[in-house]
């Protein structure tokens, strides 16, 4: 009769060890696998050290960095009460043009920027990961093309419902999506895979070469998430996940390079003036001038 409670006793004490052992092995694990996620950014770091981005350069990166993800960031914000899919997005045209057109623009200007901060993160990438950055940024890059191709059909949109109408241009929409999902090839629909594979192709290499850590290299793979196509406002909360996620990616990234340097010096300052006030001259004055120099 006492066999038995020693037997169950010293279960319960076989069991516990058993656990405290496994608790110990998995702490064990986790610990070897925070220092090689140390070692691996320390790494990145020593080979990036003292090297700026020598395309498109450290000002230009730094501020796509920053001003590309906040702009896709307002856009999708200043058109997030609206239903995301076209007949809602036209008819919100319709109520709030300026709005809708401050979104879009947003957007697309957010997208073109990103380009240079993608560009940044795989060299970044590639220093002890050259595949990974290699594919990483190509493939995102290709997506951001297909991003501003399809803005393109967005503003045609827009502006055609000003002449036909809403229900016509819906119509002409519902029309397209039918005749795009028919098309059998077309360079921007055959590069749509891009858009959403290559931020996670990116990310993975962001942690593996240790440009970043696995919570930023995580929010930068949630772009993935974001909606691809003709019209597609914000979707409620996916978009929003997808652009803090950029952000967060992103922007510290920018504020360290920004802060990696000295300032711009006295000449730089002054072209980027004269570019600016060009810019500004041919948006203004573009379309009264233009009758003047054709041949």
């Amino acid at each position: 009769m006492l066999v038995r409670p020693a037997y169950r006793a010293g279960t319960r004490r076989h069991r516990q060890d058993g656990q405290e052992a496994m608790n110990v092995d998995l702490s064990g694990r986790i610990t070897r696998w925070r220092g090689a996620g140390a070692d691996r950014r320390a790494a990145n770091a020593t080979a990036n050290l003292g090297r700026q981005p020598p395309f498109p350069g450290r000002w230009v990166s730094a501020v796509a960095l920053i001003c590309g993800p906040a702009l896709v960031m307002a856009g999708i914000l200043l058109r997030s009460r609206f239903h995301f899919f076209f007949p809602d997005q036209l008819a919100a045209y319709t109520r709030h043009p300026a709005l809708i057109t401050a979104a879009y623009a947003c957007f697309a200007c957010g997208t073109i920027l990103l380009w240079p901060a993608v560009m940044t993160l795989a060299q970044r990438i590639a220093a002890t990961s050259p595949l990974w950055g290699l594919w990483g940024g190509c493939l995102v890059i290709v997506g951001l093309f297909t991003r501003t191709f399809q803005f393109g059909t967005d503003h045609l949109a827009f502006h055609l419902t000003d002449s036909l109408g809403l229900q016509a241009m819906i119509n002409g929409i519902g029309d397209y999506y039918v005749a795009w999902r028919d098309t059998r090839w077309h360079p921007f629909r055959t590069l749509s895979g891009p858009a959403f594979i290559g931020w996670i192709v990116l990310a993975i290499g962001a942690y593996r070469s240790g440009a970043l850590g696995l919570g930023r290299s995580i929010a930068l793979g949630l772009m993935s998430v974001l909606a691809l196509g003709t019209l597609k406002g914000t979707q409620i909360p996916q978009s929003i996940i997808a652009a803090g996620g950029l952000c967060a990616a992103f922007v510290p990234l920018g504020i360290s390079l920004l802060r990696s340097g000295p300032p711009p010096s006295k000449r730089a300052m002054l072209w980027l003036i004269v570019l600016v006030g060009w810019l500004a001259f041919g948006a203004a004055f573009g379309s009264t001038l233009a009758p003047f120099m054709r041949g």
